[in-house]
Formats: structure tokens, sequence, C-alpha cells
């Protein structure tokens, strides 16, 4: 696993490292799963692929309700298909819970976006507003009800949802499922900048490069196909900001400022969760990121771990 903050290099090195062990990347990004969005997530290009295969980018429309119970039943699928021809499943991407359940193996409670019970539950939502809803997880899981707000709809519905399907609460879900040892023996490659103004000035210089490259006009184009501007998908930074200039609200400077400055804060929200692992190998960069130096102490650490 290449894990890291946004910008860090993870691409790049997670390329290097499957063309040195016979592997093949799968995405841990929660917005390159999506068909169409390229350019404001970062996913990499035929070139930067360099022959690699690389699965679970681009695999959804992005008017779906993509949740992180399909992406680990896909992505795992993905997982066996490579250790069933031999090779060796190198994954990488930003987005933690994705990677992390991936490799636990998670089991997710039943129902989903389409469930009979969230539709009634929905429906009730629309009838009667939040409160009374809230009340009744404070009755059945007080655990879950007194961590989330009334403006938290969503994790409202789906821990009522699991309440109705199971008769368990999902905090009893979820402790039981962090009960059970992980799926795969994972080793993970870390990569941060020793000084975090390092960090910042890249992020900042890869913002400058997405709107070089047309991240507005992407923005256009996933308009004119119809996408709902409440889909999830606008939800990701960059697209968020530049749905805004395509609408009038703000200028193309504001939005770039405003890209610039959440895409630091979620690295830094990156690197908080990343600090809980610690199996974590760290290689850390100095102001210029050195590839070859990084694929040999990734090698070294990797041979150490039974991997050649």
């Amino acid at each position: 696993c290449v894990v890291g903050p946004t910008a860090c290099g993870k691409t790049k090195l997670g390329v290097e490292i499957a063309k040195r062990m016979n592997g093949e990347v799968v995405s841990t990004d929660s917005m390159q799963l999506y068909r169409g969005m390229v350019i404001g997530t970062a996913a990499p290009t035929p070139e930067e692929r360099e022959g690699v295969p690389h699965h679970m980018i681009g695999v959804a429309d992005p008017a779906e309700q993509y949740s992180m119970a399909r992406y680990v039943a896909e992505a795992d699928a993905c997982v066996q298909d490579i250790l069933g021809r031999g090779k060796l499943p190198v994954l990488v991407g930003g987005t933690g819970l994705y990677l992390d359940a991936l490799v636990r193996g998670s089991a997710f409670a039943p129902g989903g976006h389409d469930s009979a019970v969230r539709k009634a539950l929905q429906q009730r939502l629309d009838r009667e507003g939040i409160e009374p809803l809230l009340e009744e997880l404070r009755r059945v899981d007080p655990e879950t009800a007194a961590r989330l707000s009334p403006r938290d709809v969503k994790r409202i519905l789906r821990a009522l949802e699991v309440y109705h399907e199971t008769g368990r609460t999902i905090s009893q879900h979820n402790a039981a499922t962090k009960e059970q040892p992980s799926r795969y023996d994972a080793v993970y490659i870390g990569l941060a900048f020793a000084d975090r103004e390092d960090m910042k000035a890249l992020i900042d210089q890869r913002v400058d490069r997405m709107v070089e490259q047309g991240l507005l006009q992407e923005v256009d184009r996933l308009l004119a196909s119809g996408l709902d501007r409440g889909a999830t998908a606008w939800q990701a930074i960059g697209y968020k900001q530049f749905l805004a200039v395509a609408d009038g609200r703000i200028s193309t400077a504001e939005a770039v400022e405003e890209v610039k400055l959440r895409s630091r804060q979620y690295a830094k929200r990156q690197l908080t969760w990343l600090r809980r692992n610690d199996s974590i190998h760290w290689i850390f960069w100095e102001k210029n990121r050195n590839f070859p130096e990084a694929l040999q102490i990734a090698t070294e650490i990797l041979t150490a771990q039974g991997l050649s």
C-alpha cells in the first residue's frame, strides 16, 4: 500500500513499485472512481501509468451513489484476480477509509440507497423532519445518537436503517467488525515531506496545473452531460469550487485560492488519519522528490517483508 497526503507522489511510486515487483495498481481514491473526472482528481493518465494495469479508476458514472461497501466488493475482486494471476496488488490512493476497509475486509450491514427500509425512512424524513428520527435513534442506539448532529442526516438514516434491517445497532456492528482479523497482510509505504511548507507549495503547483489542463472545461463537460448539481461527485475538492465558477457565483481566481486552501486542509487530515497506523514505513521527501531513491528504499522494505 502506497499512502500519503495529496500531491506527495503516490501515483508515480506506485507505478515504479508495480513495474519492479510484477504488480498491478488498485486505486483507493474515492473520486477517481468516477468517469469524466480526470483532471480534478489527478487520475493517472495513460502516460503516467507506463503500461502498468490500473484498476478502480473511471468505473462509475458520476451520477451514481457509489458506496464504500460497493467499493470494497469491487476492489477486492480486483485484488483477488491479481493475486490469482501470481502478481502483486499495489494499492495506491489517498482515501484512508477506503484503503482500511479493503485491507481489513470490512463486512457492511445490509441496506443501501435503494433499500425499502431506506426509502421508508426517507419518506418519514420528508414528512416529519429529522428530529423525530433522531429521537428514535436516541432510544434504540443512544451511543450513536450522542455523537451525531441533527445536521448529519445521512448518518442518522444509515444508523436507523441498520437497526431496522438487523436488529443490532450500528455501534454493535462496527465493534464486531473491528474484532475480526484483517483479510490481507499489507505492507505500507508512506510518503510525506520533511518540511510541511514544501508540501503546501507542491499542492499549490498541482492546483495551478489542473487549471491549466482545463479543470473548468471538465466541469463544463460534466454539466453538459446532464450531471445533477446535487450529485455526490460535485463535492470533490476542485469540482465544487469550479461548479461555482461555471454558475457565475465566484471568479476563477477565487476558486483557485479556495481549492488550494481546501487541498492543504485535506492533506493535513490525511496525515492525521495515517498517523494512527504505526505499521507505515515512512519515506520523507526533502524539497525535491527523489523517486529512484524512494524506490530503492521501498524495494528494501518489501524484500525484508518477504516480497521479491
